[in-house]
């Protein structure tokens, strides 16, 4: 069964198939969440990451197997930055406040309210661009931005999906710091990636899944060519440099003479 940690499981996945309309998307699949869970899933375009979201998220249901939540667990969903309305006439801090949920009664924002997105947004370095439009924001910035909307509420389980896509090597790094510093302060984790260099550098837990989980375990036991050619279909090779594991491709250099 894949998870790692010895918490206690906030939602469990016990031989879970998903699909949409005929077409089997994850097959067969067990998967737990702990409590102290920091875990990167990879794989190719269309191997289930997504998916596998969705059902920890509780808005996709399984067609086979059983999937069990703790009662009353507080998820939180940070999406892919491309299916976000850049356009949208909102401004960093109205965009925050909009995800706010618990124990709502008035339509406007109390005092408390406000005071708790700044706060928020002040933790995560953005404060000073609360009334900035959305669209004025940088990629690591609007990052920054979808993961105050998560933080208000308050989630014991952050799920994100291809949370570093788009951005520079630096950004990531910050962004993998920050979601490591929110690890620490008892947020579970559990994200999507393309990024196995990023990953192997950062996580603790990997997954490799392809429609179906093909390994799990600490980067140097799940970054192998072995497993990495099984999930990706393609040669790979895997080196270590200063310590750290480092993917490249594998493939044959191919030549060609001018003629």
């Amino acid at each position: 069964m894949t998870g790692t940690g010895v918490g206690e499981i906030l939602v469990r996945l016990d031989h879970v198939s998903a699909r949409y309309d005929k077409q089997i998307v994850l097959d067969h699949v067990d998967f737990h969440v702990h409590e102290d869970q920091f875990t990167g899933i990879v794989g190719p375009s269309g191997a289930g990451k997504t998916t596998l979201l969705r059902l920890l998220l509780g808005t996709l249901k399984p067609v086979a197997g059983t999937l069990t939540t703790e009662p009353d667990l507080r998820v939180a969903y940070v999406p892919q930055l491309e299916t976000v309305d850049w356009n949208f006439p909102i401004t960093v801090f109205e965009c925050v406040l909009m995800s706010r949920t618990h124990g709502r009664r008035l339509p406007w924002a109390s005092a408390a309210e406000r005071a708790r997105v700044m706060s928020v947004l002040d933790r995560l370095g953005i404060a000073d661009l609360a009334q900035r439009h959305i669209r004025e924001l940088s990629g690591g910035q609007q990052q920054r931005m979808f993961l105050a909307r998560a933080l208000l509420r308050e989630p014991q389980l952050l799920l994100l999906d291809e949370p570093t896509s788009g951005v520079d090597v630096s950004t990531r790094h910050d962004i993998l710091h920050l979601l490591g510093d929110l690890h620490e302060d008892g947020v579970a984790i559990v994200l999507t990636t393309h990024d196995l260099n990023g990953m192997a550098a950062h996580l603790p837990h990997l997954v490799c899944v392809n429609k179906r989980i093909v390994a799990d375990g600490p980067p140097a036991e799940v970054i192998t060519p072995a497993v990495l050619e099984e999930t990706f279909g393609a040669r790979m090779e895997v080196l270590e440099h200063l310590g750290m594991l480092v993917v490249v491709d594998g493939a044959p250099e191919i030549r060609t003479e001018a003629m």
